[in-house]
């Protein structure tokens, strides 16, 4: 296991700066269209749970406006859509938005895969992660459950994903939740913008 976890953290720290690299020019063009579409910072932070429960900030595109609530996630706003901004519903709907996490993956704070860090006041999340020993990993840019449907998903159903990923943890596995992930972003499956049904 300790084999696996250096060579993971070594092809997050490898990958994610040749991503960031390549999608350079799109960070410049998504920078511009948010200024120009919208009064507010490029950056989203977002305070999360990272390994063993230390608090980090997540990096995003900003996509919704600047009067937004802040700490409650998208799907549980009433009428999100009338927060996001023009630019933000299609960086959103392909998970565009996400694409400065590559730069928490740099840090250290997260990987490309493993379970998405919840919000810190997803308590009842935190707890039941806590349970099964799913917060003694790092949490990803994607995970098992987002494959498995994401937003789409129960509390209980997203961790017994996160607890599927801990016990079947390997370089093949992540390779595998990063090729299913691919498509699921192409099609833009298990996005949800208002509140569950």
């Amino acid at each position: 296991m300790r084999l696996y976890l250096t060579i993971k953290r070594t092809f997050d720290f490898v990958l994610s700066l040749f991503a960031i690299f390549l999608l350079s020019p799109f960070f410049l063009v998504f920078t511009l269209l948010i200024k120009l579409s919208s009064r507010g910072p490029v950056l989203f932070k977002q305070e999360r749970i990272g390994r063993n429960k230390v608090h980090f900030d997540i990096l995003k595109f900003r996509t919704m406006r600047i009067e937004t609530p802040k700490n409650t996630p998208t799907h549980l706003l009433d009428n999100p859509e009338q927060w996001i901004t023009p630019i933000g519903k299609f960086l959103r709907k392909y998970s565009l938005d996400e694409l400065p996490q590559l730069f928490n993956i740099l840090k250290g704070d997260m990987s490309i895969v493993g379970p998405r860090p919840a919000l810190w006041n997803q308590f009842d999340l935190i707890e039941l992660r806590d349970q099964y020993g799913v917060n003694c990993i790092l949490p990803g840019l994607t995970g098992w459950a987002q494959v498995n449907g994401r937003d789409e998903l129960s509390i209980e159903l997203k961790v017994n994903y996160d607890i599927e990923y801990l016990e079947r943890m390997s370089l093949l596995f992540d390779i595998t939740c990063v090729y299913h992930t691919f498509f699921k972003v192409l099609r833009s499956e298990g996005v949800v913008e208002g509140k569950s049904k």
